[in-house]
């Protein structure tokens, strides 16, 4: 059986960080056993899903009704537990 090989399209840029973050993001890469390159995908994917929800909840909220604290400290509490077990 051959394998397979998924070709992904990449655009190459030219990036500026400060130094702090370019030296963070770097160690943070290198934990995790990936290109720095690969690691900055991932941030910037994280990133823009992020943005999409937030996006999500102010247009529900605008054809709804805003959150509630409890409903927001509920999110925060469960968001926190999927971060817990991620790390873990």
């Amino acid at each position: 059986m051959g394998a397979t090989i998924l070709a992904m399209a990449v655009r190459k840029l030219s990036v500026a960080l400060d130094g702090e973050t370019a030296a963070a993001a770097a160690a943070a890469a290198e934990r995790r056993g990936v290109s720095l390159s690969s690691w900055l995908n991932e941030a910037a994917e994280h990133a823009l899903q992020v943005e999409a929800g937030l996006r999500a909840v102010a247009e529900w909220e605008a054809e709804h009704v805003p959150l509630t604290k409890g409903e927001l400290a509920d999110a925060d509490r469960f968001l926190a537990h999927k971060r817990r077990r991620r790390a873990s």
